[in-house]
């Protein structure tokens, strides 16, 4: 009998712990980075953001960048269709807010990405779309010093539809950092 209530309060106790800690996870991810934060100085459940958003206009309308689906062979081919909207800023000079995505190993980049998402976090992650990213090619080889921090870009819009030419459909080139 004794053996029958000490499995018992086992299974209840795991039953609860399981429960504990999936409820726990499920809390962060749909309200952000849950962090062990000293319960001294504040709730030990406090939520911080996991990054700051950079979606404005014109993200959006790089967002709208969409690809013809066509086979050439057995091969499938993919051309960028630029809609009108995202056309609108080709040549034209725009600031964007963003984090840096690097392409190579090293400190600093005069070419990157430029993501509305930090590099840490999943970049598929979340609903809808995958996020945009924009390849920054900076101004007379200067360059940009890694941060896990947002950065602001101002530079000259280029609709790129031969990838030949570069990482990215869309590229922001005579890029500058704004302070």
């Amino acid at each position: 009998m004794k053996y029958k209530t000490l499995k018992n309060i086992i299974k209840t106790a795991l039953v609860a712990l399981v429960l504990t800690v999936g409820f726990s996870s499920a809390r962060a991810q749909v309200t952000g980075v849950q962090t062990p934060i000293d319960p001294a100085f504040m709730d030990p459940f406090t939520v911080i953001p996991d990054h700051t958003p950079m979606m404005n206009d014109i993200w959006e309308a790089i967002n709208t960048l969409m690809y013809r689906v066509t086979k050439k062979g057995n091969e499938t081919v993919y051309t960028p269709h630029f809609p009108d909207e995202l056309k609108r800023l080709e040549n034209t000079v725009v600031e964007l807010p963003g984090y840096l995505v690097p392409l190579h190993g090293g400190r600093n980049h005069d070419t990157f990405m430029l993501s509305v998402l930090p590099i840490m976090q999943c970049m598929f992650c979340g609903t809808n779309d995958i996020p945009p990213m924009i390849e920054i090619i900076m101004k007379n080889g200067k360059t940009v010093r890694f941060t896990e921090d947002p950065i602001r870009i101002k530079g000259r819009v280029f609709l790129n539809s031969d990838i030949s030419k570069g990482n990215a459909e869309v590229q922001i080139l005579d890029a500058e950092l704004i302070n």
